[in-house]
């Protein structure tokens, strides 16, 4: 184990971020592009824009596709899996928890005829998500300390806070000549 790896990490970034606040901030991004805009089952998204590792998306069978792809159900649910799973090692680390093995597994279930207008009465969006934590300590870890991981590991992952206390979401379409998008949609 790393012993005190992330403290060593973090205490230049907590001392700047105390006397400048707005260096705190940071803007994660990923962008779609690159494939046939005519295929209305297949994508392919760009998770840290910039960084060339491509990710194919597809569209669940449940609402017609061929589910041939990770869909973005699936790209949310491994989003809250890589948080829940860093923030448990990351607090394990600070709090001198030794890890022996951990796997972090999430579910999400939504009732598709929302999605595809058949019961407006159905909301449009995963009705439950559930995150399951599975993890084992050194032998003679005290459990009041793991209940303590659990409770700060929940608190300082970004993607489960920001599903629980959703952040405002907002969409802008712009029309822009046909060259223009392909252009932009072309992965570097």
């Amino acid at each position: 184990m790393m012993k005190n790896a992330v403290y060593k990490a973090q205490a230049g970034l907590r001392a700047q971020y105390v006397t400048t606040p707005e260096a705190a901030m940071v803007t994660d991004e990923a962008r779609t592009g690159g494939m046939d805009p005519s295929d209305p089952f297949h994508s392919q998204v760009e998770p840290k824009y910039g960084s060339g590792l491509n990710v194919p998306c597809g569209v669940h069978r449940a609402v017609g596709g061929p589910y041939d792809a990770p869909c973005p159900g699936d790209l949310l649910c491994a989003a809250l899996a890589a948080c829940q799973d860093s923030s448990v090692r990351m607090v394990a680390n600070l709090m001198g928890i030794e890890l022996i093995a951990l796997a972090v597994q999430v579910k999400a279930t939504v009732d598709v005829r929302g999605a595809l207008g058949i019961d407006m009465n159905v909301p449009v969006g995963f009705q439950s998500i559930t995150c399951n934590i599975h993890l084992k300590a050194k032998e003679g870890t005290p459990p009041e300390m793991l209940e303590k991981l659990r409770v700060a590991a929940q608190r300082c992952c970004v993607v489960g806070q920001t599903l629980q206390h959703p952040a405002p979401v907002t969409t802008v379409f712009s029309a822009h000549p046909l060259e223009t998008v392909a252009a932009e949609s072309a992965f570097v």
